[in-house]
């Protein structure tokens, strides 16, 4: 099927739009899991003061971090915060530089769909699927132990707390893609004055 022109203005307005709705949604996560990190801390405090310490707050809030600061890159990306060096783009014409950036942004669009292939390879969800979601034999045959490891003290399974890096791969592609249509003058770019860590002068 050939995309005609409106319907290809239609296509990359989806794409924005809904890279937009997961931006407002990653912004809600990064809230509680701040909060969430925050009480993690509290408790680790006051179990320790009273010679009480629950050995799985540090764990939890570990991987609390892990979570935020997945989630906290992908919605970076799509505010455009991620870092730059402009040493050479300063120096070129206003045509070379804007070509220079839409290059810059498509390395980083296909660097998360590389992240999604070997997020893929990595947890084989066809592989596990045909296993009967059985782990242990899922492990045999392939010598992937994702399926049958668990955290040292939450005795959770590791599988469940390693999805944020599909997750991650996933969004962080959508961004990048958002981004580049941008940039390609495909759709129209977007301020994003509602997130105040999007302004350079909010952030200092």
């Amino acid at each position: 099927m050939v995309l005609t022109k409106p319907r290809l203005h239609r296509v990359c307005c989806l794409l924005q739009n809904t890279s937009d709705r997961l931006l407002r949604i990653e912004c809600r996560a990064l809230t509680v899991l701040l909060g969430w990190l925050l009480l993690l801390i509290l408790l680790n405090v006051v179990t320790r003061g009273i010679s009480l310490p629950l050995y799985w707050v540090d764990e939890a809030a570990v991987y609390s971090v892990v979570w935020l600061t997945f989630v906290g890159a992908s919605a970076m990306t799509r505010l455009r915060m991620d870092f730059s060096v402009t040493m050479l783009s300063d120096k070129l014409t206003t045509k070379s530089a804007k070509l220079a950036k839409c290059i810059s942004t498509a390395f980083v669009f296909l660097f998360g769909m590389a992240m999604v292939a070997m997020c893929w390879l990595w947890m084989d969800p066809v592989g596990i699927a045909k296993a009967g979601f059985d782990a242990r034999v899922f492990s045999v045959e392939t010598f992937n132990f994702l399926y049958t490891e668990r955290t040292q003290t939450l005795n959770w399974p590791t599988w469940l707390l390693q999805l944020i890096l599909p997750i991650f791969s996933l969004t962080f592609s959508l961004h990048a893609l958002a981004n580049l249509l941008e940039d390609l003058d495909l759709v129209e770019k977007r301020e994003h004055t509602e997130f105040q860590m999007a302004n350079a002068e909010a952030v200092n």
